[in-house]
């Protein structure tokens, strides 16, 4: 029963980790014209880009410790 509650938490982590990776803004988005232009004008969301970041650090680490667990009770 464990084993399965286990397989449960396991999946949603990795659904929230693709999730988190996917809502990430990339390194060269800001290097279109359009976008660099608006950009400028009305400011990056920094603040939302540092969350998912801390987020996705979490998730990553929750889905390594989850994949060590899994693998010692199988």
């Amino acid at each position: 029963m464990l084993l399965y509650v286990l397989i449960a938490l396991y999946i949603l982590i990795c659904i929230g980790l693709i999730a988190s990776v996917l809502l990430q803004s990339g390194r060269s988005a800001s290097l279109g014209v359009i976008e660099g232009g608006a950009q400028s004008l009305f400011g990056k969301k920094k603040g939302l880009d540092e969350m998912l970041a801390r987020v996705t650090t979490g998730l990553a680490i929750a889905f390594m410790l989850f994949t060590i667990v899994l693998t010692i009770l199988r």
